[in-house]
């Protein structure tokens, strides 16, 4: 499956994923803002960028920066201060994810799925993180 098809179906599932939880969910027009959704959340907007997750070492893993080459240097553009938070859709566990912008990293970010056998300390619990925890947490005040 080639990247734009699987980033399709990201942001359809998370797209599904919210409306199901009764949030009222927008769509930009066109390809040129950093985020994918703006999901309102008893009245508080959130701008939203969907993610693929993928399982590595007992981790959701996502990138959280564009790479980009211009005149062969290669430079990576994150989101921050252009969003409030990633939306991650991992295929392979079968689940979501909502990670504020502030609590990812520089250009990539993992979950921990499995009990680790050594704590690391930039690698955050998965059940943190779920979808239904963040929307409540944030329906909650």
């Amino acid at each position: 499956m080639n990247t734009k098809q699987r980033g399709d179906e990201t942001e359809a599932t998370a797209l599904a994923e919210l409306v199901s939880r009764g949030l009222s969910v927008s769509i930009p027009f066109g390809d040129n803002d950093p985020y994918d959704l703006v999901v309102d959340v008893d009245g508080g907007l959130f701008r939203l960028q969907c993610k693929t997750g993928w399982i590595e070492e007992s981790c959701i893993r996502f990138k959280t920066a564009s790479k980009t080459t211009r005149d062969g240097d290669v430079s990576y553009v994150g989101y921050d201060d252009r969003i409030e938070a990633f939306v991650v859709v991992c295929p392979d566990a079968e689940s979501l994810y909502w990670v504020p912008v502030e609590e990812a990293g520089k250009r990539s970010t993992y979950l921990r799925i499995e009990e680790a056998e050594i704590d690391h300390p930039s690698i955050n619990p998965a059940t943190e993180y779920t979808l239904s925890t963040k929307v409540a947490e944030l329906r909650q005040g």
